[in-house]
């Protein structure tokens, strides 16, 4: 596929390197020329230097034969006037763009193919949000994924001793929980991943990977380790973009205070917040923490824009008696060296929320949801089987008879309402959600190829 990405920023740098490592012809644009020429050396990609917006710049770049144009850069404005340059002079198919105002997201006309014709628009506040809201959910995940419009979720949690599958074969989950339909999809055990089967055996520490139905999730994660009590109280660190939205998702339904050190904003979001306590400080101000009970409160969130105050604000309140802490990092080498430490147990990287959204649109075959695993090291992909026994390699086909690329398994088919565990016997039908999971990205064209339709199919 050839693409065209826009803006050589935290995100559009990573989202070049995972494309470019698929063997994608990827062109990226900035103004940045040095920048560029550092990722030139180290990535297979071209790259070209000018402003996203100039239609001479977008030529440089290809854009006349493009599959698919991403802008990324720092400004709502850039991106949206460079879908329309593409649009209008080249004609590109498939144009997506960052755009994070509420202001403008608050118009969805303006967005439509007889006014700013944008394709898919992506928000990376509104899906770190959405996805701090879900692990606050399930209090004790690493990761809560959504699939099949949230029928499904994937969860990730670190297995404990005293947990009741601790030790145990995968085969006698189904013992535990007869009436509980649920499916290991991997196993990472000190870093590496081994496909489970049902004689493997769960070890404490393991970073299992789980499919469930949304109602059965607690459930299952009680037989891995203990399970939290619900969360009540919870405190965020920096009233931005994030801080904001999250206050305004989470005040209906739990005791809220944000830590805003800037006396303008903090004024400005107590004025549009109904149920937050808005607190002027700074959020590494171990008083301050003491003051407001850091002790009882069972989630701390660090969204300021600053990595560095983010991991020393989450070590702080961790120390302090915090029961779970989340940082929100942009860089991806800090969130490798915090996550799963002592002091933070989530390291948030909105990088990786942005790149599953816009990996879905780059999949060939009619992929769905993608959702990037391990800072990027494994992918699971939801896809839509179509045909039928001739056209397809999938349908009207048991799963023990398909031929998955290795480190690839089934986890799941959502068939209409119905969830149905990936077991070997299952045969998939035309139209099912087949929930899948990559311990190995290299494998991805072949999981593609799998699920696109023969030519005779009409």
């Amino acid at each position: 596929m050839k693409i065209i990405i826009l803006g050589a920023g935290q995100v559009g740098s990573t989202l070049a390197q995972n494309l470019a490592s698929e063997a994608n012809d990827v062109t990226l644009v900035d103004t940045d020329s040095q920048h560029l020429q550092d990722l030139q050396d180290r990535l297979d990609l071209r790259t070209v230097v000018g402003r996203a917006t100039h239609p001479p710049v977008l030529m440089r770049a290809g854009a006349d034969d493009a599959d698919l144009m991403i802008a990324v850069t720092n400004s709502d404005e850039v991106n949206m006037i460079a879908c329309q340059v593409g649009y209008t002079l080249f004609h590109t198919p498939t144009r997506i763009a960052r755009v994070r105002a509420p202001e403008y997201l608050a118009y969805p006309q303006l967005f439509s193919p007889d006014a700013l014709p944008i394709d898919v628009l992506i928000s990376p506040e509104q899906l770190v949000t959405q996805y701090v809201k879900r692990l606050i959910e399930h209090p004790g995940a690493l990761q809560v994924l959504d699939f099949a419009g949230g029928k499904v979720r994937m969860v990730a949690v670190r297995a404990y001793y005293g947990g009741p599958l601790v030790g145990q074969a995968l085969r006698t989950l189904r013992e535990h929980m007869p009436h509980v339909q649920t499916r290991v999809a991997a196993l990472f055990r000190r870093g590496q991943p081994i496909i489970p089967e049902g004689d493997t055996v769960i070890e404490a520490g393991d970073e299992v990977f789980f499919l469930a139905a949304r109602k059965n999730i607690r459930a299952v994660m009680s037989e891995l380790r203990r399970v939290d009590r619900p969360v009540k109280r919870i405190m965020l660190a920096g009233g931005g973009n994030i801080g904001k939205r999250l206050a305004q998702a989470l005040e209906t339904r739990y005791q809220v205070k944000l830590i805003e050190r800037s006396a303008v904003r903090a004024r400005a979001i107590s004025e549009e917040l109904n149920r937050t306590i808005v607190l002027l400080g700074d959020a590494a101000d171990e008083e301050l923490l003491l003051e407001e009970n850091i002790e009882n409160t069972d989630v701390f969130c660090a969204l300021t824009n600053d990595d560095e105050a983010n991991i020393l604000a989450g070590m702080l309140a961790k120390r302090r008696g915090a029961r779970m802490v989340m940082s929100l990092i942009n860089r991806p080498a800090y969130v490798d060296l915090v996550q799963g430490s002592e002091d933070i147990d989530i390291a948030i990287s909105p990088q990786q929320a942005t790149i599953g959204t816009l990996l879905a649109h780059v999949r060939r075959g009619d992929v769905v949801m993608v959702h990037s695993l391990r800072r990027g090291a494994a992918e699971a992909i939801e896809a839509v089987a179509h045909g039928d026994s001739r056209t397809s390699k999938v349908v009207g086909r048991r799963i023990e008879d398909i031929p998955l690329p290795q480190g690839t398994t089934i986890g799941c088919l959502v068939r209409g309402d119905e969830v149905i565990m990936g077991h070997h016997d299952k045969v998939i039908e035309s139209e099912d959600h087949v929930i899948l999971f990559l311990v190995d990205k290299r494998r991805i064209p072949d999981v593609e190829r799998l699920f696109q339709v023969g030519v005779t199919f009409i």
